[in-house]
């Protein structure tokens, strides 16, 4: 029975180890985009209790409907 003898490996530089990982390197990739304002916040913000408020008066306007 013969041995397979693995054929000796041989250093390579560190930019063509990065390019066997990562692909090359392409100027095609980053694209700059210009991004909408953001909306301005509600003002003033609401608070927790005019929240359930509002949401008790939508659950009785409900109840009278049906």
């Amino acid at each position: 029975m013969g041995l397979l003898r693995r054929p000796k490996l041989r250093p390579i530089p560190e930019a063509v180890a990065y390019a066997r990982c990562h692909g090359e390197r392409s100027n095609d990739i980053v694209r700059v985009t210009k991004l909408e304002p953001r909306r301005p916040r509600d003002d003033p913000p609401v608070s927790g209790e005019s929240l359930r408020r509002a949401f008790e008066s939508r659950l009785a306007g409900r109840d009278k409907a049906h």
